[in-house]
């Protein structure tokens, strides 16, 4: 078998595999079967660069963060539904199509395709000569963002299609998600960080999708169901188009029907009310569709809604419970936010037994107290939350909440800064600032130390040996062989209080390897306000060392691409606290690096190509123009539209216009596909 074929079946191989994952949650090979195949394919790139392709899966994540995202006009308007609030509102959008076509009367019955609503992000993904080249928002329904690298990291969407997909260019429409899994995992990290959790999949989806760096997209597990297909002929109904996506290799939510008449359709919204909680991701209703294109036709449209098309949205899910008390939990910036602790309830297939309340104002305005009757929602919010109370007039009603003035972990009287809504404590040394700040510190987004986990956390802290970050490399393997742990949550009549032993070992080996860290990872472990990863990047680049960074003025940081007034004060004041300036020299005589490598300085979009201009003529074979200006820009250069002086090269494919004439007047260096392949994937 010759090197192409072997990548041939190894992508093939590849896809199908995670179809079964991804797709079917049926996979039919181990993870580490899975990963040998993957790293055969990078193995048989490497050594034949020229027979890598933009649709292989191994150009499905690594592109470097963008500054911001292109807007592109959609092929077709996205037009948003109608919504349908209760069975009758069903039933008139069913009679008023009937009257639209003509087919009043019992014997009017319509052919309907009814599909589950996702809860999610509208997507348009454009597909030329199999390839997936574009993928756009919906936006305003007329022009969307290009978000194109981030789609690409999206394990359920094909880069490349199966045979028998169309090769001109076409739109195929659908919804990104977040899984519920992947939805309550980010949540966990984002707290961990003292970030705000998203409040449903919906918003993590959105937020996700806008991340500026695909790499971050691609940790979050994001997927989609596509449901629509734009400029394809000889699709007639749309229950013919969801078979041919699938057929294409394209994912579609797999408990769709074809349905005769409203009634049956009623049918099936009924019983996915019910048994929605089974699914493994979020959906807040059916999306009722005309199923023959030329009925959909006749019906039209009105300036905003398809008159074919109605969504109908399931009621919020709702119980009602009692209000134990009113908890408040410090977060590792000293945020103190208050939580309502219920009589546990049975709400969407899940027992709860706490719920947010946001803030101290918020609980005032609904007028919330300890021992009231309540109703929770989890309605699209995956986080319940308390909506009203029940009886607000009722005799024996506790006094009116207000947040206590003393922090419920170290005692210090807590602070509302002037426009803010947050309570917070500002002493340093709070046993549970300092329990959140570690774990901030190790967490997967910061410096990345593995096994250092809430219980064993608590139990640094509880014992004196850690005070700070810096203390964590002070530590001894023989410290944490000999820590004794209990577990929070035991699983079984085994977990009880134990010794870490090789556990401990393993973790004093991640502690010391962290010492070697690219520098962002310690900016964005040091918990500094405002600052996420995408900002600590920024700042590690841009200022080279922590040195540097601590002796910037506001000016300076505010002169930094991303980082504004909010930023730049809060990091200006972070490091003018002598606390944080001490802690950041004990880190560095620790031996944890605070410098950047050359490469962590190289700018965003610097690389093989930078300060190159291209221009693009004629039709390449290997690849779209989309993606050969994709590979360009991925590689610092620049593709403009005219063929001056100042052109680098001008890449000329089959049938290349007056461009390349052009070129040849002005002496600007002129390059084949082959020539061009060579300069962008170097042996």
């Amino acid at each position: 078998m010759t090197p192409a074929d072997r990548i041939t079946e190894l992508r093939e191989l590849i896809r199908y595999h995670e179809e079964r994952y991804y797709l079917h949650d049926a996979p039919e090979i181990s993870d580490a079967e899975f990963d040998a195949l993957m790293r055969e394919l990078r193995e048989l790139e490497a050594a034949h660069p020229e027979l890598v392709t933009p649709d292989s899966p191994t150009q499905r994540v690594g592109g470097r963060p963008v500054d911001t995202f292109p807007t592109v006009t959609h092929r077709a308007p996205m037009l948003s539904l109608d919504n349908a609030y209760s069975e009758d509102e069903l039933r008139a959008f069913d009679e008023r199509v009937r009257r639209g076509l003509g087919a009043n009367g019992p014997d009017g019955a319509i052919d309907y395709v009814a599909e589950l609503k996702i809860d999610g992000l509208s997507i348009a993904l454009t597909y030329e000569h199999g390839r997936l080249v574009r993928g756009a928002t919906r936006g305003d329904g007329e022009r969307g963002e290009d978000v194109t690298s981030n789609v690409r990291t999206i394990r359920t969407i094909p880069l490349g299609l199966r045979h028998g997909a169309p090769q001109q260019p076409f739109e195929v429409r659908g919804e990104i998600y977040l899984p519920l899994a992947a939805f309550e995992r980010t949540n966990r990290e984002r707290e961990a960080e003292d970030e705000p959790p998203f409040a449903n999949p919906r918003n993590a989806a959105a937020g996700t999708i806008r991340q500026l760096d695909p790499r971050q997209v691609a940790r979050r597990g994001l997927r989609a169901w596509m449901y629509q297909v734009v400029g394809v002929d000889g699709v007639s109904t749309h229950a013919e188009s969801l078979r041919l996506l699938q057929q294409w290799g394209l994912p579609v939510e797999p408990h769709w029907k074809a349905l005769r008449g409203v009634e049956e359709v009623l049918e099936f919204c009924r019983h996915w009310q019910e048994a929605r909680e089974r699914l493994p991701y979020e959906t807040d209703g059916v999306v009722v569709k005309v199923n023959e294109y030329a009925l959909r036709e006749r019906l039209g449209a009105t300036s905003k809604f398809p008159r074919w098309a109605v969504a109908y949205k399931f009621p919020a899910q709702q119980a009602i419970t009692t209000i134990r008390s009113i908890a408040r939990q410090v977060g590792r910036t000293g945020a103190v936010t208050p939580v309502a602790v219920l009589e546990p309830v049975l709400l969407a297939g899940s027992t709860i037994g706490m719920a947010t309340l946001h803030n101290a104002d918020e609980i005032a305005r609904k007028d919330i107290r300890e021992g009231d009757r309540v109703i929770i929602e989890k309605g699209g919010d995956v986080i319940p939350k308390v909506v009203r109370v029940v009886d607000p007039d009722r005799p024996g009603r506790s006094a009116p909440w207000t947040m206590p003035e003393t922090c419920p972990s170290c005692g210090s009287r807590l602070v509302r800064p002037e426009g803010e809504v947050v309570w917070r404590c500002e002493r340093s040394s709070c046993p549970a600032r300092l329990r959140r700040t570690i774990e901030h510190f190790a967490s997967r987004a910061a410096m990345d130390i593995e096994g250092l986990g809430a219980a064993i956390v608590d139990q640094l802290v509880e014992q004196g040996l850690v005070r700070d970050v810096a203390d964590l490399y002070a530590l001894t393997a023989d410290q944490l062989e000999s820590l004794v742990v209990d577990p929070r949550e035991p699983r079984s009549d085994r977990a009880r209080p134990r010794k870490l032993g090789k556990v401990g070992r393993n973790l004093y080996e991640q502690i010391d390897r962290s010492r070697g860290n690219p520098l962002w990872r310690l900016v964005h472990g040091l918990g500094i306000r405002h600052v996420g990863q995408r900002a600590a990047e920024v700042l590690a680049r841009h200022f080279g060392s922590l040195d540097a960074l601590a002796s910037a003025g506001e000016e300076d940081l505010q002169r930094v691409p991303d980082i504004g007034p909010v930023v730049a004060r809060s990091v200006r004041s972070w490091f003018e606290d002598p606390q944080n300036r001490d802690l950041v020299e004990r880190l560095a005589s620790r031996g944890v690096r605070t410098t950047a490598t050359e490469e962590e300085r190289r700018p965003a979009g610097a690389g093989l190509l930078a300060g190159k201009t291209f221009v693009l003529t004629g039709t390449l074979e290997r690849m779209t123009r989309e993606e050969a200006t994709a590979a360009i820009e991925r590689l610092g250069g620049k593709v403009t539209g005219s063929v001056s002086r100042k052109t680098s090269y001008v890449v000329v494919g089959a049938d290349p216009g007056s461009k390349a004439d052009k070129a040849a007047a002005l002496g600007v260096e002129t390059l084949d596909e082959a020539a061009f392949l060579r300069l962008i994937m170097p042996s």
